[in-house]
C-alpha cells in the first residue's frame, strides 16, 4: 500500500501544476487540434464560413471581421493571412475572400469574386410554437434544431398556459441561432421574431392556405397534406405543455388552420416541433424537386 509521503508528494505536484514541458506538449496538442479542425471543414468541400453583417457587392473590396467571428477564424481556427474563407451576410449573399491582415481587433478579407445573392428555395415555414415554459435548456434545442432543418422563423406563442417568455432568454436564443446557421452551413439566417399573443395570430393564419396545428387526435399528418401545392410559405403551430384551451384551438381552426396528429404517443412541446417540422420539411422539398424535374 501506498505511503503517506508517497500521496503528499502527488498532492504537492497537483498543487504545483502541469510542468513547463507538459505545458508546451499540451499547447502543441492543442494547435493540432485546431489545425485538423480547420482542415476537417475543408475536407467537407466548403471553405471556413464566417458572418459579415453587411457585404460589399465587387471583387476587390475589403470587409472587417470583428468580435466572436475574428476570434474563432484567429484563435480557434487559427487562420491566417492568404488564407481563403466565405462570408455570408444571412440574407442570401455570399462571396469568397482572402485574409489580408490581421491586427488585434479584428481582420481584413479582401474579396476575390463579386457577391452572389442565392434565393430561397421551396416552401419556408414559419413555426409558431409555445416554448416560454421550457426548462434545462430545452428551448435552446427547439431553436438550434429548427435552424438546422431549416425554418424560416420562430416565434415563440404566449397563450392562456404559456403567458410570458424573459426577454434575456430570447437574447440567449438569437446568439444560439447564429451558431447554429454556420454549423449546418444556412445561407439565410433564421429570424427569431418577438412573442406573440395567440389573438395576433388568428389574422396570420387567415391568410395563409397552409397552417398546420398539432393536436391530439386529429388525422395523422400525412393523410392531411395537400398532393400539390404552389405556396411559397407555411405555418406550423404547437401548443404549451398542457396543450391549447379549447378556445384557442377553435379559434385557429375557424380561420384555416388544419389539426394535424404526431402519433399516438404524447409528445413534449419541442418534439412536437421537430417532428412535425421535419415531416413538412422533406415533404416540401421532395415538392420542389419535382417542379424543377418537370421545368
Amino acid at each position: 500500500m501506498p505511503s503517506v509521503s508517497v500521496f503528499s508528494a502527488s498532492f504537492s505536484a497537483l498543487r504545483r501544476g502541469p510542468t513547463v514541458k507538459t505545458r508546451r506538449l499540451l499547447a502543441v496538442a492543442a494547435t493540432r487540434a485546431h489545425s485538423s479542425a480547420a482542415g476537417a471543414s475543408r475536407a467537407r468541400g466548403g471553405l471556413p464560413r464566417f458572418h459579415a453583417p453587411s457585404l460589399p457587392a465587387s471583387k476587390g473590396e475589403v470587409v472587417r471581421v470583428q468580435g466572436d467571428e475574428f476570434w474563432h477564424m484567429t484563435r480557434v481556427l487559427r487562420l491566417g493571412v492568404n488564407d481563403r474563407v466565405e462570408l455570408f451576410d444571412g440574407a442570401g449573399g455570399l462571396v469568397e475572400g482572402s485574409i489580408q491582415k490581421i491586427d488585434k481587433g479584428g481582420s481584413d478579407v479582401e474579396l476575390l469574386e463579386d457577391a452572389r445573392l442565392i434565393a430561397p428555395q421551396g416552401i419556408q415555414w414559419h413555426v409558431f410554437a409555445a416554448f416560454g415554459t421550457l426548462k434545462g435548456g430545452r428551448a435552446d434545442w427547439l431553436i438550434e434544431k429548427c435552424t438546422e432543418l431549416g425554418a424560416c422563423s420562430v416565434t415563440p406563442l404566449l397563450t392562456e398556459r404559456c403567458h410570458n417568455i424573459a426577454e434575456n432568454r430570447v437574447d440567449r436564443l438569437q446568439r444560439l441561432v447564429l451558431a447554429a446557421v454556420k454549423q449546418c452551413q444556412r445561407i439565410h439566417e433564421m429570424s427569431l421574431k418577438p412573442p406573440i399573443q395567440i389573438g395576433s395570430l388568428v389574422p396570420v393564419v387567415s391568410q395563409s392556405k397552409l397552417a398546420f396545428l398539432a393536436s391530439a387526435e386529429a388525422p395523422p399528418l400525412l393523410s392531411v397534406l395537400p398532393k400539390s401545392s404552389n405556396e411559397q410559405s407555411g405555418l406550423l403551430i404547437i401548443g404549451p405543455e398542457g396543450d391549447f384551451t379549447e378556445e384557442e384551438v377553435h379559434s385557429l381552426k375557424s380561420v384555416g388552420a388544419a389539426p394535424v396528429g404526431l402519433g399516438p404517443c404524447r409528445l413534449r412541446v419541442e418534439t412536437a416541433t421537430i417532428s412535425l417540422l421535419s415531416a413538412l420539411m422533406l415533404w416540401s422539398d421532395a415538392k420542389h424537386q419535382e417542379t424543377q424535374q418537370c421545368s
